[in-house]
């Protein structure tokens, strides 16, 4: 089960088939957007519908989509998937799509969101990312989230033409030992 989650200006709720728009398919085929994510450009509302509904049907996925609280436009995903719930780990991460509202620290808030109730409710120990090391705004922002660096993956990941290397981020529950 994937809660609404809000804070002062957003609402997190369950991505969905609702989700599906030109927006977002637009925002997945934004070489500014999709420069360091797997799925890089190609995408049509069929791609998009049909992932979509492979989220909906899995229920282990922590999956919201971000919205702004003051005109509900969608302007991100936030995730936490795999989950391993032998180990107390889940994997993050977070697309800000709408580049009109980067910059403002919804990134932030809607992580606070997401970290506080996978430690609170579900209760994992230890939730860990993976970033491509020059990406800059995202390594910023999970450092300031309180993600510490767990080992570099030397030339791991294809970006544009050459091989870049991968940083393991963790932040452990600080409730939990």
């Amino acid at each position: 089960m994937v809660p609404k989650l809000e804070s002062e200006r957003l609402i997190c709720r369950k991505l969905s088939l609702e989700h599906c728009s030109e927006e977002y398919v637009s925002w997945l085929n934004n070489p500014q957007v999709n420069r360091y994510l797997e799925t890089t450009g190609n995408q049509t509302l069929e791609t998009l519908r049909s992932y979509l509904s492979s989220v909906e049907a899995n229920p282990s996925i922590l999956f919201w989509a971000i919205h702004l609280k003051h005109n509900n436009a969608h302007i991100g995903n936030i995730k936490i998937d795999p989950i391993n719930t032998k180990h107390g780990l889940g994997e993050y991460g977070i697309l800000m799509g709408d580049t009109r509202e980067w910059g403002k620290g919804y990134a932030k808030e809607a992580s606070h969101l997401v970290l506080g109730y996978c430690f609170n409710s579900v209760k994992l120990r230890k939730i860990t990312l993976g970033v491509v090391d020059e990406h800059v705004a995202a390594t910023t922002l999970y450092k300031s989230l309180g993600f510490k660096v767990e080992g570099t993956y030397e030339r791991h990941w294809f970006y544009e033409g050459s091989y870049l290397n991968v940083i393991r981020m963790a932040f452990f529950n600080p409730n939990i030992i």
